[in-house]
């Protein structure tokens, strides 16, 4: 951990730092929330730390440890100093000239500067002259006491209090230590109930929320040897709760304990079971115990005829249990419970989550035999009660919207199979949410969808597209498994994204409520790792046109109907207002471009290269990944700087050109002798090589044969001038240097290599 920083105005360390002790730092405190719990300990531990070093009462050496229970935050700093050390402070008063009058006198603005720092006239012989900028400055010395830790901490322990990460906070009042108990109120995550600061074996006498630290603490509430529990020193925190509290205090150590624990009761049982790993789960039973103790418990084998991903979902959501798996990672019938106590006999303990479970287990079931009564079509009207959002429609509405995007994309994907089982999905796509299963348990929608599809006898690719048109649903997950998954996911994805846009709702800064971003993300990854063959230009037009279309229409319907209640027309103008009127394809073109750059410069590319080939905005997404090798392969050419600037000469006098119409046609009667037609010639043999090159896709071979032009290109600017006098001989240098541009700059724009 670093030392403490100088303090503004120059300081100097007068004294040495006095003998340091180990500190300890804790808040008793009634439960936590225990999703927030890890950073609750790392903040309060961390500000804390901060503070005493900022206040020179750490040394170079301090390093922190932070700790956090259900019931308690606390902190282990090393090398703290009982007073840091005196500081000699050199602080600018005012010019000279402001200060001292013409017989070196102070002035009256002098000496009330002066007061300010507790000093009077007899300070001003003693001030010194040093330069500042262009003129002298009159600079105070003095020395400033080094605060005492009980100053420091306190002000450390206020100020991690108040910086804790906390959601909302709770106002109790206190009944001891306050002016009117019973009355007084105090605001914290939760009522704390003990505090103790220990130097050493020193207690710091500090306060907080009402509380005077001393040095006992309470341990587990049913299994603490001893209550409370005395502290003998800051060094002997974590042993002592743990003998004498039956605590593990250390959020890492108990969390590392249960991981051990979960293994060995798995690896116990034996045939290849495993706990399920979740590592959020795993944080909040972390949070929720003091004293870990795995248990095995089981429910029914009846219930594993119930989808296993909603009998993993109910327990790990409503009980925090750890499903276990066989070696095929299949559901079993026995599940893993991490106690807080550890009887003698744990039975139980075992019976009572056992019996917990299983009305659980039995919903889940119930809810999944009375679904499958109903087909997935027979639920579709049902989505037209479900609103979607107050100004696109109703889920029914969208349904019909994503349907008619996915038979676009299957139709310009040249498949008339596809097109078919696309819309099949598409319709079926979001029928599961108004079932049972999905009514209770929102994170299974898509899941139930394909268990239900398959139920009905739908093809298993319809199915999978059902499950899968959600996907990705965030950084690193996969695909839809088969084309139809993916045509509906990119169909739902870009719908939303046309949606939220023509209505306003874009992502701002960090706020992004609709998950736009991740959208865009998910459509880029799907036309990219897909290799699909779809221009993004007609893509995003089709979805403007199917979008557009709903919404006016849907416009015009509710603008009739407040016509009639209103008696009046006026309504009318205004709802009938074309939905996508401020809105074109390009300005999402233009933010799905900003995510892959984004992408691309995470995976490693340079800004640069990056740049470089979307700046011409590709329309095949799937061929960015070639086109950043090509040019990557071309920049490391010998030839490659020469022509990136000679391209970026180029593109300048092509744009100052306006006054001449210029066309991609060469006059070979204009060409003269020399380095011009020593350039026409090169390019008559190049360019036609490189653009077969491009066509083919292998631009890399494209990029490498215009190497061959580096010194042609060279001589003709050294050798010819393009804006010469002659109108025709300048309109055909032009025509040349259009044509050479162009061919180098299919691939990429090079100029932006230079």
């Amino acid at each position: 951990m670093g030392g403490t920083d100088d303090e503004e105005g120059g300081v100097n360390a007068m004294t040495t730092m006095t003998a340091t002790k180990n500190l300890l730092v804790e808040l008793f405190v009634e439960e936590l929330p225990p999703k927030a719990l890890k950073k609750l300990g790392e903040a309060f531990a961390g500000v804390l730390f901060e503070q005493l070093k900022a206040q020179g009462l750490t040394s170079p050496a301090s390093a922190f440890t932070p700790f956090a229970s259900p019931r308690r935050l606390a902190v282990h700093v090393t090398q703290v100093a009982a007073q840091a050390v005196d500081r000699a402070v050199s602080q600018k008063l005012m010019p000279v000239t402001v200060g001292l009058d013409a017989g070196g006198n102070a002035t009256p603005a002098l000496l009330k500067k002066l007061a300010a720092f507790g000093a009077d006239a007899s300070a001003v012989a003693g001030l010194k002259r040093q330069p500042d900028g262009k003129a002298e400055a009159l600079f105070f010395e003095s020395t400033v006491k080094g605060a005492t830790l009980a100053e420091g901490l306190q002000k450390a322990l206020a100020e991690a209090i108040a910086k804790l990460p906390i959601p909302k906070v709770m106002s109790y009042q206190l009944e001891t230590g306050c002016e009117l108990p019973g009355w007084t109120s105090v605001s914290f995550v939760r009522p704390a109930h003990g505090l103790v600061a220990l130097h050493g074996a020193d207690v710091v006498p500090v306060t907080a929320l009402g509380l005077q630290a001393g040095r006992d603490t309470h341990g587990h509430r049913f299994e603490a040897r001893i209550d409370p529990v005395p502290l003998k020193d800051a060094d002997g925190y974590a042993d002592t709760l743990k003998a004498d509290g039956a605590v593990i205090a250390s959020f890492a150590e108990r969390r590392a304990d249960i991981a051990r624990q979960l293994n060995a009761a798995a690896a116990q049982i034996g045939g290849g079971l495993r706990a399920i790993e979740d590592e959020a789960l795993l944080d909040e039973v972390t949070a929720l115990v003091e004293r870990p103790n795995v248990l095995v418990c089981s429910f029914e084998e009846e219930f594993l005829d119930v989808p296993q991903e909603c009998l993993i979902l109910t327990m790990k959501a409503n009980q925090k249990y750890f499903p276990l798996l066989d070696a095929a990672g299949k559901l079993t019938h026995q599940f893993l419970v991490v106690s807080n106590i550890r009887p003698d006999d744990a039975s139980a303990v075992i019976g009572g989550n056992e019996r917990v479970v299983r009305p659980r287990l039995a919903d889940a079931k119930f809810f999944f035999d009375q679904d499958r009564k109903k087909t997935l079509e027979s639920r579709v009207e049902g989505l037209g009660k479900v609103v979607y959002h107050n100004k696109l429609g109703t889920q029914g509405e969208r349904v019909t919207r994503v349907q008619a995007i996915a038979r676009a994309i299957a139709a310009q994907l040249g498949d008339a199979n596809l097109v078919a089982r696309a819309e099949q999905a598409a319709r079926l796509a979001k029928t599961d949410l108004v079932t049972d299963m999905v009514g209770e348990f929102p994170e299974l929608q898509g899941t139930m969808g394909r268990y239900y599809a398959l139920n009905d006898g739908l093809p298993a690719e319809v199915a999978d597209a059902i499950e899968d048109h959600y996907k990705p649903r965030f950084a690193g997950d996969t695909l839809p498994r088969n084309t139809v998954g993916v045509v509906v996911a990119l169909a739902d994805k870009l719908e939303t994204l046309v949606g939220m846009f023509g209505i306003g709702n874009l992502p701002t800064g960090d706020k992004d409520p609709f998950a736009l971003r991740r959208h865009a993300l998910g459509v880029i990854r799907m036309l990219v790792e897909k290799r699909l063959q779809l221009d993004l230009d007609t893509l995003l037009e089709s979805v403007f046109k199917v979008v557009d279309e709903a919404i006016a229409e849907r416009g015009l319907v509710e603008a009739v109907q407040a016509t009639d209640r209103a008696g009046s027309t006026l309504e009318l103008t205004k709802t009938t207002r074309r939905f996508l009127d401020v809105l074109t394809p390009d300005l999402l073109a233009e933010f799905i471009y900003d995510r892959l750059a984004g992408s691309l410069r995470e995976q490693g590319y340079s800004a640069q290269e990056v740049d470089a080939v979307l700046v011409q905005r590709p329309q095949r997404l799937a061929d960015v990944g070639k086109r950043l090798t090509a040019v990557r392969a071309f920049a490391a050419l010998p030839e490659a700087a020469a022509l990136a600037a000679a391209n970026k000469r180029i593109g300048n006098i092509l744009k100052k050109a306006t006054e001449v119409a210029v066309d991609a046609h060469v006059s070979e009667i204009l060409v003269e002798d020399g380095a011009e037609r020593a350039l026409y010639a090169a390019m008559n043999e190049v360019v036609p090589k490189a653009d077969a090159q491009f066509e083919s896709g292998d631009y890399t071979a494209s990029l490498q044969a215009l190497s061959a032009l580096r010194d042609p290109v060279d001589a003709f600017f050294e050798g010819v001038m393009v804006n010469t006098e002659q109108i025709d001989v300048r309109r055909n240098r032009l025509a040349l240097l259009t044509i050479l541009f162009n061919a180098m700059n299919r691939v990429a724009d090079l100029s932006k290599l230079a």
